[in-house]
Parts: C-alpha cells; structure tokens; sequence
C-alpha cells in the first residue's frame, strides 16, 4: 500500500516508516523540514534497505499536496506533521494553531479533492486536560486542555469528527499518544530536537552525554509518590506498530476510531532519571524548579481498546526505552549530522 506519511521525517514518522517498509508498505514522505534533517532518509534506507520517496514541502501548501497526490496512488495518509512542545505553545499559540489546525484542514482538502479517505491522526493525550481519573480511557471527557498544543490536537479532532458526521465514508483514526521515548535498536534514529529538547527524556539524554549541565525537574510538589510528574512513556516503536496495526485493522473501514497508545502504566519523572542513571552507568545531574505553566500531576493510559480492537499491546518497558535512548545519544552525542 503507497502511504502518504506527512512529517515522516520526524521522530515519530520516521520510525514509522521504517515499520512500514518492514510490513511491506511504501511510504511517500513529506516533511518541509522545520524540525527534522535530511539525513533521517539515509538513516531509514540503511536499516530498512528502501529509501522512501520524499519530498520536502508543507502540509499547509494545497497546490504542493495535490501535486504529490497527482504524482502518487496514495491509499492511505498518516498525518504527523506539526508542532508538538506543550511549553512553547504557550509562548507561540497561534503558530500551534496554524501549523496543526489549519495544516491538518488544508491536508483534508486536498485528501478530499484526491478522492484518498483514509487517515490516521497524530493525536495526543493532552485532548484530557487534567484528568478526573487514571487510567484514561478514550470515552473520558476531552477538550479542557491545559496549553495551545493540546486545544490545537483537540480542535483537529473536533474538525475530523465533524467530517465524517458530514461525510460518513471516510476512515479517521485518532490515536492517542501518552509519552513517546526510545530510539532504534540500532542506535542509529532517535528524537533529535534542533535547540534545547522540550520533552524529558532528549533533555536527560543530553546532560547524560554532556551537552548539557543539568536537568530541570519542573516542580517536586505534585500529589504523586515522589512529588513530580507522572506520565505514560511509550516506547517509539512500539508507537510505529501502534500504526501499522491501525492501517492494517481500520484502512476502507469506514468510521471514526479512537485509540489510546501507552503502556498503560505511569512513572515519575524521577523514575526516568533513575532509570537513565541506570541506562549509561553514571549519575544525572538534575535541579527541582518551580512548576511549569500548563503541566499536570498524573497521566497514564487505558489500554485495552487497543488491544482488544488492534491487536496492539506495548512490548517495551522502561528500561528498554532508556538503554535504547543511551544507545542513539552516545553513539550520536550530536544528533543527526548532515
């Protein structure tokens, strides 16, 4: 099947390619690059031996997409492309807006205008907000999110969700992402943020290579076991499976699908650091600062719909996320180098 993955070249899509290729599939990527390299394509070609066609443009870029739909028989769209930091979207809302809302409504258009009525959505667990109770489900309450990332994931999926109560044949997929982390077994793709990483696990990654002095541990007063945060981390190949099991499952299944993808087990921030310690054998130096605008307390996922529906389980704990995040920081202590 010819898969147009947008931001295929990003952390995420571009493991999933990787999974795709294995499976069979051909991906089509785009990426305009904004927070991704080139290199990432010799990356895939070397360890899946395919090198996935590519070409660099914008989702929010109509006459590009209907190009590459032109070009393509595409069946299927897997839609990754956007900005993903919850703290820089509160300092640049409507650039989160522009880039995932309006960006995943010219993508529709132009899917709609190629007569391709399949997609799977990169969502997130930020639609919950601050959750009521854990684990969460995908029937729990969305849309009273904390920052402009989440409301810009829930506003994509209200937009989807009114599409297909317009037009019922076509296949949407939602899937949930809790945390993502890890890298390729072979040391060789991992999360490689241009500037200073927003997400945990790079920052950590990074002190523990020497980049960086220290981590910040944002707040150590939240009602968890060891007062910081507690989240869902998933490995990213286990997240790429999680795609490949709803394009095999769901694609001409006409139907609005919601999935959760975790582990469905929660751990602290300081569990990360301490199994990062662990991970590369030396300690992590860290810092408790006061707590971030937009952040919870606790967030780990149901996931049982998935499995149930998918046939899709996480295979990869803890451990095995950060041994495999060391293993691509020291083996590129610089990140991808073009």
């Amino acid at each position: 099947m010819k898969v147009l993955v947008t931001g295929g070249l990003g952390y995420i899509g571009s493991h999933t390619c990787v999974q795709l290729i294995a499976a069979g599939h051909q991906p089509i990527v785009i990426d305009n690059l904004s927070n991704s390299k080139l290199e990432v394509l010799n990356r895939v070609e070397a360890i899946s031996g395919v090198r996935p066609v590519f070409h660099q443009g914008d989702v929010r870029d109509e006459a590009f997409l209907a190009g590459v739909f032109a070009e393509y028989d595409v069946q299927a769209v897997i839609h990754f492309a956007g900005l993903k930091a919850v703290g820089e979207s509160v300092a640049k809302p409507l650039e989160y807006y522009d880039n995932n809302v309006n960006g995943s409504l010219v993508l529709a258009r132009a899917m709609r205008s190629a007569g391709v009525k399949n997609i799977i959505f990169s969502s997130s667990a930020t639609v919950y907000g601050d959750p009521q109770e854990v684990p969460i489900t995908e029937d729990a309450p969305t849309g009273a999110t904390t920052n402009p990332y989440g409301r810009s994931k829930y506003m994509v999926e209200e937009c989807f969700r009114d599409l297909f109560a317009a037009e019922d044949d076509w296949s949407i997929t939602l899937l949930r992402y809790f945390n993502p982390v890890g890298a390729h077994s072979s040391g060789t793709m991992g999360e490689d943020p241009q500037g200073i990483p927003n997400n945990l696990m790079p920052f950590i990654a990074q002190v523990a290579v020497g980049r960086r002095e220290k981590l910040a541990v944002f707040g150590d007063d939240y009602p968890t076991p060891d007062g910081t945060g507690v989240r869902d981390y998933v490995h990213v190949v286990d997240l790429a499976d999680g795609h490949l099991a709803a394009l095999n499952a769901l694609t001409d299944k006409a139907g609005l699908h919601i999935y959760n993808l975790g582990t469905g087990k929660g751990s602290s921030v300081l569990d990360m650091v301490h199994a990062f310690s662990a991970a590369c054998g030396h300690d992590v130096a860290y810092e408790v600062q006061p707590r971030r605008p937009g952040d919870i307390a606790e967030c780990w996922a149901s996931t049982a719909k998935a499995e149930q529906d998918l046939g899709w389980k996480a295979q990869r704990d803890v451990s095995q996320m950060t041994v495999d995040t060391w293993r691509w920081q020291s083996q590129n202590p610089q990140g991808y180098q073009e």
